[in-house]
């Protein structure tokens, strides 16, 4: 059985192998469903990035973790939220993350605009994207990517930072690059147009190395790292 020490070590050496020269992926790890146990034992093997689906989960885990590190500690950690984002929900987030990578709507790019503290830098964001154009999933067709990205560079207390996308499930290997290269022609376009354009939030446990080479500055890791989800 290998511990999560062991689990991080054999993921950053696939994305290292993936990886190319002028490129550099960061590690996030996808914690929702993980004990505050889980991602302590986390924090220990160097972990610093955490992406969270879940507001109350969230909350409840940032908390523990407080008075389970020292202030040092917990100030190092960056928290992502990457679920739908629901519009009773943007107050706590815009409180309680560095990073949105889940904005699909103008609704909630104006609420966390509104609601984040004028005391903490501005909010992190990466605009959704809905690559295979599928109901059951949140985030934007690419051609209305242009308009939100507008609107979010435009707000004073929002970053664009770039693009997330989870693709369709079960795809051959042809059309998931497909899909990732698709995505890769969306952010270089962006990045043309915004000059902190530099995040593309793409891969997971089972796709490391395809989002990697297709283009990928970030990968969202979970069961690579802690194992299969309890539920």
């Amino acid at each position: 059985m290998f511990s999560i020490a062991d689990n991080l070590i054999n993921v950053r050496q696939r994305i290292k192998k993936a990886e190319i020269a002028t490129q550099s992926v960061e590690l996030l790890a996808v914690t929702k469903t993980r004990s505050a146990e889980e991602l302590l034992l986390a924090i220990q093997s160097g972990l610093i990035l955490f992406g969270e689906n879940y507001v109350n989960e969230a909350i409840a885990k940032q908390e523990t973790l407080q008075n389970l590190c020292s202030d040092e500690v917990y100030n190092r950690l960056i928290w992502h939220f990457i679920g739908p984002v629901q519009s009773n929900k943007t107050k706590v987030i815009a409180e309680h993350f560095s990073w949105v990578q889940s904005v699909d709507r103008e609704k909630i790019a104006t609420r966390l605009n509104a609601q984040r503290p004028p005391n903490m830098p501005p909010l992190n964001v990466c605009i959704q994207v809905n690559i295979n154009h599928e109901e059951s999933k949140s985030g934007l067709n690419t051609q209305e990517v242009e308009s939100l990205a507008e609107l979010v560079h435009s707000l004073p207390n929002l970053k664009l930072r770039g693009l997330m996308t989870i693709p369709k499930a079960m795809q051959s290997e042809e059309a998931l690059r497909a899909s990732f290269f698709d995505m890769k022609t969306l952010f270089e376009a962006l990045k043309k147009r915004y000059s902190d354009i530099d995040t593309l939030s793409m891969g997971m446990s089972g796709d490391i190395e395809t989002a990697i080479t297709c283009g990928s500055t970030m990968v969202r890791v979970g069961t690579a790292l802690f194992g299969k989800r309890q539920l």
